[in-house]
């Protein structure tokens, strides 16, 4: 009786063990803010600006688009021309415009200003996907205000 016991025990314990580590690992694979990321399906640099995002646990998926459908997505949500990069994403009603820090995004959820979103204009070196940041170039971060005009949301001095 006692061995069964134990064996029922262990059993119970194991399943709740495997139970409670569950959330873990979906945290871990994207159960934070939902990210939808608008790109060509073959930027390489898009794609590890994705993972970055993944890994830091944002849910992110996919649409494959480029050219004009993705210059008239990025006009008519407000990402005025010359704030313009490679890929356009959405998450939680703001647009992020290219390779915008993770740290960026999540503070401007939690500071949660009346703006279109935050946009790294072009692709500058060494910022996340687009090289190691230990050689990264100096970049501005800037704010999307509503009324197209944008301002710096952050700087990053070059490494």
């Amino acid at each position: 009786m006692t061995q069964d016991t134990l064996s029922r025990r262990s059993i119970l314990i194991a399943g709740a063990t495997l139970l409670a580590a569950s959330p873990l690992k979906a945290l871990a694979q994207g159960a934070g803010p939902a990210v939808h990321v608008m790109k060509d399906p073959n930027c390489g640099c898009c794609s590890a600006w994705i993972e970055i995002l993944e890994n830091d646990g944002f849910a992110v998926t996919t649409e494959p688009s480029a050219g004009t459908r993705l210059m008239r997505y990025k006009a008519d949500n407000g990402i005025p021309q010359e704030m313009v990069s490679c890929h356009t994403a959405r998450v939680e009603g703001y647009m992020i415009e290219g390779h915008v820090p993770v740290a960026d995004i999540r503070r401007l959820l939690d500071q949660r200003p009346d703006a279109v979103g935050l946009a790294v204009p072009d692709m500058p070196y060494g910022s996340p996907g687009m090289g190691p940041e230990d050689q990264r170039e100096a970049y501005d971060v800037y704010l999307i205000l509503r009324n197209g005009s944008t301002k710096v949301f952050s700087r990053y001095d070059a490494a």
